[in-house]
């Protein structure tokens, strides 16, 4: 289902859902909770690099009250790569198949009963202000129920169907943001909001993919393949996201662009590969870029890989080069380098973490213009002058200090 139509359908359908809700529980419902934690659910449809970041939130849980007792919902084109993650239990993931309005819809339902059975007593909400997830959780009878409140007026309105009600911060990294909706969880519903939590003590460590031989093998032949039998002694990946015209067209860095910084690094590094990824769908916008380049140290990966083959890839590079995106995030468990294109969007919620995270972004007094708030949806922005004020020069120089910084040190020293 396409951005446009999940956020029509979360209006229109959604804005009643929640008021007839809303007024339901207020006559005979009840915000207290009764009896403990013991089976959580956390619901994630959309986006797949902060499926990444809720890792520690997940692990939290599990700690608490066991792995055979959390689950996850998601879409299923984003399963693979909470897959990878290794976490969830195969048999505790609950996906939603892909497809139009009514699809999703039977899909949902079918959830939600499987929910009651599983007799699921807690939910943590990730979807910020989506109002889907907020009438999922309600009707899946749920005790206890974590997630953002509009309160004096932040963000979208979806009703007050939490029992756990917690406001939305713009300046905390979404990583510690859903750490705090598990602590929630098991803190008195009636001091909420208000959280006496220090953020910066949470474990924010990643899983680290230690990639399988045969996987490892079946990378390098796809490379051989695309360099006539030549191993990159240096490999930088260049993320074009094509594809994003779709989604968050304003996140987009001009493809043309990337060709520009391809041509800089490989006319200075001689022993430097460059390998353009991107979704199969985006493989016949790549290829075009990698002709017209139309050198032997210049291939595409676009659509060539797996998804756990993709992570394999990444650990194989040196340097990643990508906006604000899903691949940011997937990078971060592995040893690449990222550098990462913000515009729109704000890099103290979504920056990749650790240190081989390098960003850059303008920040522009217009800018971020997408969050929570708004549903990721900047009306008033004709012309995204965020991403198109970053030159190519800038990163440039910053994939080139990367490199420097990752080479190895000459023999006898």
């Amino acid at each position: 289902m396409k951005a446009a139509t999940i956020r029509m359908v979360d209006a229109w359908l959604g804005i009643p859902a929640c008021a007839v809700l809303t007024a339901w529980r207020r006559l005979f419902g009840s915000r207290r909770p009764a009896g403990p934690v013991k089976r959580i659910l956390f619901f994630k449809l959309l986006e797949q690099g902060a499926t990444v970041l809720a890792y520690p939130s997940l692990r939290a849980a599990i700690d608490r009250v066991g792995a055979e007792n959390v689950f996850f919902i998601v879409l299923a084109e984003n399963q693979p790569i909470l897959d990878l993650l290794g976490i969830i239990r195969p048999e505790n993931v609950i996906t939603i198949p892909k497809g139009g309005a009514v699809a999703t819809f039977v899909a949902l339902w079918r959830a939600l009963w499987r929910v009651r059975r599983e007799r699921i007593d807690s939910i943590v909400d990730f979807e910020f202000f989506a109002r889907s997830s907020a009438v999922f959780a309600y009707l899946a009878g749920a005790r206890r129920r974590v997630g953002y409140h509009r309160f004096q007026g932040g963000g979208p309105w979806r009703g007050d169907l939490m029992t756990h009600r917690l406001v939305y911060s713009p300046h905390v990294h979404s990583l510690r943001a859903m750490r705090v909706m598990v602590e929630a969880l098991w803190m008195d519903p009636d001091r909420l909001p208000t959280l006496d939590l220090d953020q910066f003590a949470f474990d924010e460590s990643l899983p680290l993919l230690a990639p399988a031989a045969a996987d490892v093998a079946a990378v390098r032949d796809t490379i051989a393949r695309a360099t006539g039998g030549i191993q990159p002694p240096r490999l930088v990946l260049l993320n074009a996201n094509t594809s994003d015209r779709d989604l968050v067209p304003l996140r987009r860095w001009d493809p043309e662009r990337y060709a520009a910084l391809a041509r800089r690094l490989l006319a200075t590094h001689d022993d430097v590969f460059i390998a353009f990824t991107g979704a199969p769908s985006e493989a016949a916008e790549v290829e075009p870029l990698v002709r017209e380049l139309a050198h032997p140290r210049c291939f595409s990966m676009a659509g060539k890989t797996t998804m756990r083959q993709l992570l394999v890839l990444y650990s194989l590079a040196e340097v990643m080069v990508t906006n604000d995106s899903g691949p940011a995030h997937f990078a971060a468990v592995t040893g690449v380098d990222v550098v990462t294109l913000f515009g729109p969007e704000t890099p103290t919620l979504w920056a990749p973490l650790g240190p081989r995270s390098h960003v850059i972004w303008l920040a522009l007094p217009c800018s971020p213009c997408l969050s929570a708030y708004n549903n990721r949806l900047s009306i008033d922005c004709r012309e995204n002058v965020c991403m198109k004020g970053i030159g190519v020069e800038r990163v440039f120089d910053t994939v080139r200090g990367i490199l420097a910084a990752r080479a190895p040190a000459p023999a006898g020293n």
